[in-house]
């Protein structure tokens, strides 16, 4: 909850002006539908919150969802895979006027009350990438430019358990993997490219960030972002090669996609 506050004090309530319900229907989010949502985060075992972009628009900027899964309930068959999985969207518009440093510290700022293993902060692909002909644009330009990401909450929430999602411009590490890699200043020593930096943070967490802005990277132009293949390689044990439901790569292209900065 404090997190989404966070979110949504930065972004401006206007940004944000619907929600989707639990038969993917959206609906206004008015004072109503904060109360809603709100209540749902808090009060539901298995929560799924989505709040949208004010704007009709097909091209979303801002969005944010969490899916909280009970990690711990033993009637659930492979529930030692399960995650609860929050995003946070801004459009590239947001990076460009305030900067990399305030996109930084917001990121910190969204971290800062959450016990996470793990987390991501970098360009993607984002919008309705489900729609008809999407996936298939994303799957013929992604190899191209692999400093971009394209998350899938839902499945992360199904089966990443506490594995790693490999490097982005800022790259979150908790436990248990920050632990099983020794400690910050380990994790420090291993790390050597220009312009990454490695911070401390409260509770057993670090962020690993490769530079002052994220990158795309684009290998038919030779940027295959040597800082991301560098943290790749020390995070390559605990590499998550998912997600397990996506039906858009086949398994070899999933591989390919999961180990991109690795082969």
């Amino acid at each position: 909850m404090r997190s989404m506050d966070t979110y949504v004090q930065a972004v401006g309530t206007e940004n944000l002006g619907f929600y989707v319900d639990g038969e993917g229907d959206s609906w206004e989010l008015d004072q109503e539908g904060w109360a809603v949502n709100r209540r749902r985060l808090l009060e539901e075992p298995w929560p799924r919150v989505i709040l949208e972009d004010a704007s009709t628009d097909a091209l979303r900027g801002y969005q944010f969802e969490y899916k909280g899964r009970r990690i711990d309930d033993p009637e659930w068959p492979g529930s030692e895979l399960y995650a609860c999985v929050a995003s946070f969207w801004l459009p590239t518009e947001y990076l460009e006027e305030h900067g990399p440093g305030r996109v930084r510290e917001l990121a910190l700022e969204l971290a800062a009350p959450l016990p996470l293993c793990s987390g991501n902060v970098g360009l993607a692909f984002l919008g309705p990438n489900d729609a008809v002909g999407v996936p298939k644009e994303i799957r013929d330009r992604c190899f191209r430019y692999p400093g971009m990401d394209i998350p899938d909450v839902m499945s992360y929430a199904y089966n990443i358990g506490t594995r790693v999602r490999g490097p982005s411009w800022l790259t979150f590490l908790g436990q248990p993997v920050l632990g099983e890699l020794g400690d910050v200043a380990a994790l420090r020593s291993r790390l050597h490219s220009p312009g990454t930096t490695v911070q401390e943070l409260e509770g057993g967490r670090a962020v690993v960030t490769l530079g002052e802005w994220p990158d795309a990277g684009d290998t038919e132009q030779g940027r295959t972002l040597p800082a991301y293949r560098e943290l790749a390689r020390v995070l390559e044990p605990w590499l998550y090669e998912g997600p397990k439901f996506q039906t858009d790569f086949s398994p070899e292209d999933r591989r390919r996609w999961a180990r991109r900065f690795l082969d």
